[in-house]
C-alpha cells in the first residue's frame, strides 16, 4: 500500500478512479502524489505574456483564477490525486490538425470523466489543459462566473510545470516524434 493512502479503502478507491479514468479513454493514468505540486511564478509568467489570449479573459485563467497562493490553498487539502493522459498521433511535428483532435478528445473525456468522479468525490478539484470552456464567452471580468461549479482551470494557470509533474509521479511526458500528449488531473484525497 501506498503511504499515500490512510487505509486499504483509499487505495481500492484510487484503483476505482484509475480504472475509471482509462474507461473513459485516457490513454494513460497515474497516482498523483499531491506533496509533489509545485505552483511556480515562473509558470505564471509564461502565462501573463499572453500567448493563448486568454490571460485576463477568463475565470479559470490568471489573474481570474486566484493567486498562486489561492491556488496554494485550494491545492492545499489533498494527499492523492490522478494524473491522465490523452496520446495522439500526428502525422509529422506541424500537425495542427491532428494536436487540435487530440485536445479536444483529451478534453471531452476529462469533463465526462470529472463528472463520474464528482459522483463519489463531491470536494474533488479538476484541473485540465488550455482555458475553459464551459461558456462560449466568459463573464470576466464584468460578471461572475456563470457556472463556478462547472469552471475548470488549468495545471498551467494554478503555475504547474506539468512535464515536472508528470517526471515526479513516474508518469511520461514525451512519447516521442509524432506523437502529442496532453495531462490534466483529479485531486480526490
Amino acid at each position: 500500500m501506498s503511504l499515500l493512502f490512510r487505509n486499504e479503502e483509499e487505495e481500492k478507491a484510487f484503483e476505482a478512479g484509475k480504472d475509471l479514468a482509462l474507461s473513459c479513454g485516457f490513454s494513460e493514468a497515474a497516482l498523483l502524489d499531491c506533496s509533489t505540486i509545485e505552483l511556480s511564478d515562473a509558470v505564471r509568467q509564461m502565462c501573463e505574456k499572453n500567448t493563448c489570449g486568454m490571460y485576463a479573459g477568463n475565470w479559470a485563467c490568471p489573474p481570474g483564477c486566484g493567486s498562486l497562493e489561492e491556488c496554494r490553498s485550494r491545492i492545499g487539502g489533498y494527499r492523492w490525486g490522478i494524473l491522465v493522459q490523452t496520446v495522439g498521433e500526428l502525422e509529422d511535428s506541424l500537425d495542427y490538425d491532428g494536436m487540435m483532435e487530440t485536445e479536444k478528445r483529451h478534453k471531452e473525456t476529462f469533463l465526462k470523466a470529472a463528472e463520474m468522479l464528482k459522483r463519489q468525490y463531491p470536494g474533488l478539484l479538476a484541473l485540465g489543459v488550455g482555458c475553459c470552456t464551459v461558456c462560449s464567452s466568459c463573464s470576466y471580468p464584468d460578471a461572475p462566473c456563470r457556472f463556478p461549479d462547472k469552471q475548470i482551470s488549468s495545471m498551467e494557470s494554478y503555475g504547474i510545470m506539468v512535464s515536472d509533474l508528470c517526471r515526479a509521479n513516474g508518469l511520461g511526458y514525451y512519447y516521442g516524434p509524432g506523437k502529442i500528449a496532453y495531462t490534466s488531473c483529479y485531486l480526490l484525497g
